[in-house]
């Protein structure tokens, strides 16, 4: 970097020298603390922004939390897994989530332990923890360093697996994680603890011996699958879940009294109502909307949410309140919830059940007749709900179809809901969130827990309606409390990455379908490709690949904005009895508004919640992977007796191992290996998501519609295996070259196919 004596720049900065700053900086980078590091005036931003596009073309650069960083470089708090040890005898941890396929292997990052650590800080090998990391002067090829902040799981020292009992008296353990698939335990008969055929054990390993089985011993029993309603069971314990409530907390909350009126306004008079699944046990947000009577806004809505007053029961540093943050979220499966907290607080005193008294913290907005949220208050106070519905019911009031909950609401209560959510629909259209239309599958038990069937469920204007209200009483949350300057913890979301963005315009461009490559990126631009595949072979294709480019959605305390919503604020606030960040959020309210003495205690500053943010969010991604492997159990389940039957479905994913294939009726994953598919060698392309036959050019693409037979279903594993019926499509006149040995991806007989990639469903108004 050349500067004359009065340090003013002769020459404009390297991509080096750029490169080396941003990574340098421990705070926020953009153009304007890049241009003002190296005095570049106005007339050279243009060139800037350029040369900061190329770096991320180039990837040496990423945007990651709208902070630019050097490519693969990671953030100040990280989720990760303690994995070994160095020669010094110091403990070696990788990140938990890492893009291999865009950054590599991921970093090894060398933990410090200080002289006097505390037990919390005191980590081993196996252990989940949440580090402070900072770069150093590489070592051994590593140069991250980090200090456990908090451990937030401990090294499994025991296997989870389905006791199956053997003539001698003893038994084996067939493990139920899919990573230890095929290698079961010998249980001596001195060792089984009265186990019996079917039962879920927990084994701690006595020993391995030279030849034949490890020797485990059963050291507790946690329940029968001698039914699909005991399947969750193998999550819960899989995944660590607390599901049992301490005495302590019990106790604390047999303990709470309902509230008063006192400190609350009174809106028991207004007809507040509940919209809800119809299996829903708890009722937490209420709605309520009318025309705005005031001359300034004609044709404008005054709409009202109010959700339970968790925080008047669940007090900072409370037993029940470190129940909840530990648990994060209530975790939601076929046959039972576990609920972030007791039933006495979330199905009994935060249940806004009809005509009963409940507390709750609600806000007023001021809608224009643009859709536009004009102003907005928040309300402490007491209400009565006039009716519980659910979404069909709703909609079917709606629809002129009337029972004796909705007769007499319809033109008092229902009309103006809708009314309004036809005037919010206009900012939301202006807005243009990103609109994937994904089909979520439900599967419905018989009374014995056993899978019925699997139904797609269909997304009414009732559902919408909800979660267009939510949306605002979200964004309004986030506004009072940066308006206050009171730390909170936001659901943001960060925009695709440069590479998954490249990846997808060059699989786009397969199916003839133009896309921008670089540029500033909006939903809007994935909304008009989804809107170019409406109705057409390729939509429930292209849908799936963009959702895949897309970032994760999480928690933070620093903004960020939620790129999927095209929002530059948004909080969670509509759900405090089943995510804990509502909860924070709710006592930041009361705190910015002084609506009592239970709100955001001064402590929980912004580097207090920071971590709170990062272990919520791990434990909502737990949440899913519970909820996920579940079905996936519960569908092996359905298919066991079904071994040699027929079925349609799509190709879900390609890799060098294989297809995923994804059943049409009951959005079941399975795999086909390589090895099974014709006689023929394959090459995979990464660009195309296709494997090519070597010889016929016969191919495989995300996407294709195949004919599948089921070959093995091991329900205890949640995995499913087919043999492909199908012949791939052959591009007449295209020649395919004879791979060489690095093209030549035919699987092994030894060959593993990975794991499928997550289901694309979700509950979308838990999720978002």
């Amino acid at each position: 970097m050349v500067k004359t004596p009065g340090n003013i720049r002769t020459q404009f900065p390297s991509k080096e020298e750029i490169v080396a700053f941003i990574g340098e900086q421990p705070g926020k980078v953009g153009v304007r603390e890049i241009a003002r590091a190296f005095s570049l005036k106005n007339n050279n931003r243009a060139v800037l922004k350029r040369i900061l596009r190329e770096l991320g073309d180039e990837g040496q650069l990423e945007s990651r939390h709208k902070k630019l960083h050097p490519a693969g470089a990671l953030p100040a708090l990280v989720v990760a897994d303690i994995t070994a040890r160095d020669r010094d005898g110091e403990l070696i941890a990788v990140p938990t989530e890492w893009d291999e396929e865009a950054h590599g292997a991921p970093p090894r990052i060398r933990v410090h332990v200080p002289r006097r650590a505390k037990p919390s800080e005191i980590a081993g090998i196996g252990d989940r923890v949440l580090l402070r990391t900072e770069e150093v002067e590489e070592d051994g090829g590593i140069r991250h360093s980090g200090r456990v902040t908090r451990i937030m799981d401990r090294a499994k020292t025991r296997v989870l697996g389905i006791f199956r009992p053997t003539p001698n008296g003893g038994g084996r353990l067939i493990p139920v994680d899919k990573k230890q698939a095929g290698k079961e335990l010998d249980i001596p008969p001195h060792a089984t603890l009265d186990a019996q055929e079917g039962d879920l054990v927990a084994v701690e390993i006595a020993r391995s011996t030279k030849f034949g089985l490890p020797i485990g011993h059963v050291k507790e029993k946690l329940g029968s699958l001698k039914s699909e309603r005991a399947v969750s069971l193998i999550a819960i314990h899989a995944h660590s879940l607390p599901h049992v409530f301490p005495r302590e907390v019990l106790a604390e909350a047999d303990a709470v009294k309902p509230a008063t009126l006192e400190g609350r306004e009174d809106w028991r008079k207004l007809p507040l109502v509940t919209i809800d699944p119809p299996d829903a046990k708890d009722h937490d947000d209420a709605v309520y909307a009318m025309p705005d009577d005031a001359r300034t806004n004609p044709g404008g809505f005054v709409v009202t949410v109010a959700i339970a007053d968790v925080g008047h029961y669940v007090k900072p540093g409370s037993a029940l309140d470190g129940e909840a943050a530990e648990r994060g979220n209530s975790v939601y499966f076929p046959d039972r919830v576990v609920p972030m907290l007791p039933e006495r607080i979330s199905n009994d005193l935060c249940s806004l059940r009809p005509h009963e008294d409940r507390a709750a913290l609600a806000v007023r907005m001021i809608i224009g007749a643009d859709g536009r949220k004009r102003s907005h208050t928040f309300h402490r106070v007491m209400m009565r709900s006039a009716a519980k519905l659910h979404y069909l019911q709703a909609q079917a009031a709606i629809d002129g179809h009337l029972d004796d909950t909705t007769k007499p609401i319809l033109h008092s209560i229902l009309e103006p809901l809708w009314a309004a959510y036809e005037v919010i629909k206009k900012e939301r259209a202006e807005r243009g969130p990103l609109d994937l239309e994904l089909p979520e599958r439900k599967i419905v038990l018989t009374a014995e827990g056993m899978v019925d069937r699997v139904v797609t469920a269909e997304r009414r204007a009732a559902h919408r309606l909800i979660e267009e209200f939510m949306i605002l009483a979200n964004v309004a949350a986030a506004e009072t409390l940066e308006r206050a300057q009171i730390p909170l913890i936001y659901r943001v979301h960060d925009e695709p990455s440069p590479e998954k963005v490249h990846a997808l315009s060059e699989f786009l461009e397969t199916l003839d379908i133009s896309s921008p490559k670089t540029g500033a990126l909006r939903p809007q631009v994935f909304n008009g490709i989804l809107k170019r595949v409406k109705d057409t072979d390729n939509e429930a294709l292209v849908n799936e690949v963009v959702l895949r480019s897309q970032a994760q959605a999480e928690y933070a305390a620093e903004n960020y904005g939620h790129f999927g919503l095209n929002l530059r604020r948004y909080a969670h606030f509509t759900s405090p009895i089943r995510r804990y960040a509502d909860l924070i959020v709710h006592r930041g309210l009361i705190r910015a508004l002084k609506l009592g003495g239970d709100g955001l205690p001064p402590a929980q500053d912004v580097a207090a919640l920071t971590e709170v943010a990062a272990k919520i969010s791990a434990a909502e991604r737990r949440a899913m992977k519970a909820e996920r492997e579940t079905v996936d159990r519960l569908i092996a389940h359905f298919l066991a007796d079904r071994i040699g039957a027929q079925f349609e479905g799509r190709i879900g994913g390609v890799t060098r191992a294989g297809l995923f294939i994804k059943l049409n009726d009951t959005g079941a994953d399975g795999f086909i290996p390589a090895r099974t598919i014709g006689d023929e060698y394959f090459r995979y392309d990464e660009r195309t998501h296709t494997l090519i036959s070597n010889r016929s050019g016969e191919t495989y693409r995300l996407g294709d519609n195949v004919s599948v037979k089921l070959v093995e279903a091991a329900p205890v594993a949640g995995a499913l295996r087919f043999e492909l019926l199908s012949s791939g499509k052959v591009e007449k006149g295209k020649r395919h070259r004879t791979p060489g040995a690095a093209d030549n991806y035919r699987a092994s007989s030894k060959q593993r196919g990975p794991k499928p990639p997550p289901k694309a469903g979700s509950r979308k108004k838990r999720r978002r």
